[in-house]
């Protein structure tokens, strides 16, 4: 290189012209820019050597402003057309012949700047450029279109965040959506969630730290969340919304009902008075009872069960999605139903005064309880009356002469229970509450009375549950057959220590082993039965509706549609799904009882000491007697099973699942 040679120069990876001075040592050169400034560079920095003459760096000004005018990007594009037909590459002096039919200076830094920066159609091999294939050009452009999109999107994405974090309303596009979601995953998911770099990318960008916290925050503030959100939820595979193609097909089940099976074989009972007794707010009626008063002086029972199966076919689009289901998920905030709404309530539930289909449990009990005999049918109902718990409570209190039905299956509820007992079940009775949160968020919590209506009604699903299994072991039909192991419980004497009541009854709970579901049946001992199957849910348990077709099946004597092996692989696959939406259950129902607790900080809580987690940490639980909830807490002080207490929350944080309570102490008078 010779002194006054123009060239570029890479700084900090900045392009840089200047002139060629001097020598600096062995290899580097001294090289002088258009405002003066010396620098020494190596080789290396040495980008092109532009020539054509002898420099000063006061020429570098006019040099770049005659450059400037050949700048021109689609220059190139004809260029290309030319050289990747004759399949030829070119240095930058070439270039400048082809783009501007001379090789000067300026001409010849043009063609290097264009060629250098561009990305599309030449690639750099050594100090030439080849022309990139047509296909390559292709995949390029659509690369750079789609990147443009994107930037695109991004901007309008923002631009919609900053909007709706001032306040307005917007409506979010379908590329925010995805960038919404990968949020929404991230914040319940953590680190798990495949989209996390996604969502740290748009937290960082918008800069906010890139943790889940952080994206709960901002979806909270966006008002795509509620502070409240179900973490718990989102963190599960239940599926909270139907697909289209579901609803689709329960449309046009509503629209053009298939044909009933047993519509040939549907036993008239229209001539019975059929009660319904739920909560208010229960919209599903699987249910309902009767009572028939026979010519021999005896009174016959009914349980008549809603019959959704007449609807479906066993591995049809509407099987399989409750069967991927498995179960209703009842939370606070509503539930998430087995299946669509307009099928559940509608024609699936027993509605009153119209015309339903169920499948009725008929049963003439003994004195004492036990079954006489029974009888299992398809059916044609009309219910008479949709009551609810106090209703039939009220009525009961009454003894209300219109309505001696009601009475008569009370007696025999009680009647059953006694003969259950007499057959070793196993009475726990523990306050229970019911938990709902409006529109609002407000929360109301109810303390579920033990109380005769409750009894009745459970008593004959308890009933329905043993008639449908004795039929079933009778056939020989595989069906979910759910059984309970004895438990071991303490001595009687170390029961009638603890306090009764609660304290007593906790102490035997604790010692009760967990249900099961097999195809073969098995004592339930809490429940007092040889064989047991729940069958009165079809509309909100998968293995009752499993129950439905088996039971029919053989009722028209046609074959069963599920085998054994069949059988067992549903009843596994469903019962990991019930666990976690159980489990869900559980932790929702925690989480807003705790939110209850904290908005209610300023009141005083009767609690009793239940039993203990770990006596020697002095952890044990308590009950809120009024409210029905337990908690676990550790006792400041030393504490005997079956103290009251009273107690006021110091500190909750539902979404950290904590709760700090503090103990009330009372001055006494002074006398």
């Amino acid at each position: 290189m010779e002194k006054g040679t123009l060239l570029e120069y890479r700084l900090n990876g900045d392009r840089r012209l200047a002139v060629a001075d001097r020598p600096d040592g062995k290899k580097n050169w001294v090289v002088v820019d258009e405002h003066g400034q010396a620098n020494s560079i190596p080789p290396r920095q040495i980008a092109y050597e532009i020539g054509g003459g002898s420099y000063k760096p006061s020429d570098i000004p006019n040099f770049r402003k005659e450059v400037e005018k050949y700048l021109d990007p689609d220059s190139l594009e004809v260029a290309w057309e030319i050289l990747v037909e004759e399949n030829r590459g070119v240095d930058p002096g070439e270039m400048a012949m082809l783009l501007f039919s001379e090789n000067e200076p300026p001409n010849r830094y043009a063609s290097y700047l264009l060629l250098s920066e561009d990305k599309l159609y030449f690639k750099q091999k050594g100090d030439r450029y080849e022309p990139r294939s047509a296909t390559q050009v292709a995949e390029l452009k659509h690369q750079q279109e789609v990147e443009t999109q994107r930037q695109q999107e991004w901007g309008n994405f923002v631009a919609r965040v900053q909007q709706r974090l001032a306040g307005d309303l917007v409506e979010w596009e379908n590329s925010d959506r995805i960038r919404v979601e990968a949020l929404e995953k991230y914040a319940a998911l953590a680190e798990e969630a495949r989209e996390r770099n996604q969502a740290k990318e748009t937290l960082s960008s918008l800069g906010r730290t890139d943790t889940p916290q952080a994206a709960f925050k901002l979806l909270v503030e966006l008002k795509v969340w509620s502070e409240h959100e179900n973490l718990f939820l989102r963190r599960t595979q239940i599926p909270t919304h139907f697909s289209t193609k579901v609803l689709e097909v329960a449309q046009r089940c509503l629209n053009f009902p298939p044909p009933d099976l047993d519509a040939n074989n549907r036993l008239d009972l229209t001539h019975l008075k059929v009660y319904t007794i739920d909560d208010e707010s229960t919209l599903e009626i699987d249910d309902g009872v009767s009572l028939e008063y026979l010519e021999d002086g005896r009174q016959r029972l009914w349980i008549h069960i809603a019959d959704p199966t007449r609807l479906l076919s066993p591995g049809d689009e509407l099987d399989l999605e409750a069967r991927r289901r498995s179960t209703t998920v009842y939370l606070p905030t509503g539930m998430v139903p087995m299946f669509p709404h307009e099928l559940a309530t509608g024609p699936m539930s027993l509605v009153q005064s119209q015309l339903c289909a169920a499948l009725s449990f008929s049963v003439i009990l003994e004195e004492n309880g036990a079954v006489a005999e029974y009888s299992i049918h398809v059916s044609t109902i009309k219910p008479t009356y949709r009551l609810t718990y106090d209703d039939v409570d009220e009525m009961l209190q009454l003894g209300l002469q219109a309505e001696p039905e009601i009475s008569a299956i009370a007696a025999w509820s009680k009647r059953r229970h006694a003969w259950r007992v007499s057959q070793g079940a196993i009475t726990i009775s523990m306050p229970d509450s019911s938990i709902k949160v409006d529109e609002n968020e407000e929360i109301t919590v109810q303390l579920l009375e033990d109380c005769p209506s409750r009894q009745l009604v459970a008593e004959m699903m308890i009933l329905a549950g043993e008639l449908g299994a004795r039929y079933a072991q009778t056939h020989n039909i595989p069906v979910p057959f759910r059984g309970q192991p004895q438990p071991e419980l303490p001595p009687e004497e170390e029961l009638l220590i603890l306090p009764a009541g609660p304290v007593r009854s906790s102490a035997i709970r604790r010692c009760m082993p967990k249900s099961e579901m097999a195809t073969t049946p098995s004592r339930h001992a809490s429940l007092g039965l040889d064989a047991y199957i729940q069958v009165t849910s079809p509309i909100r348990r998968y293995s009752d509706l499993l129950a439905h077709f088996q039971i029919k099946a053989h009722l028209r004597g046609d074959p069963l549609p599920l085998a054994v092996l069949e059988v067992q692989e549903i009843v596994q696959s469903i019962g990991m799904a019930v666990r976690e939406a159980s489990l869900v259950e559980r932790q929702t129902n925690r989480y807003w009882i705790l939110e209850y607790l904290r908005r209610h900080s300023g009141e005083v809580w009767q609690a009793v000491v239940l039993r203990w987690l770990r006596e020697d940490e002095n952890l044990g639980l308590i009950l809120l007697e009024d409210i029905g909830i337990e908690l676990a807490w550790r006792f400041p002080r030393a504490v005997s099973l079956g103290d009251r207490l009273d107690l006021q929350v110091a500190y909750a944080d539902p979404r950290e699942d904590q709760i700090h309570f503090q103990e009330m102490v009372y001055q006494t008078a002074q006398l």
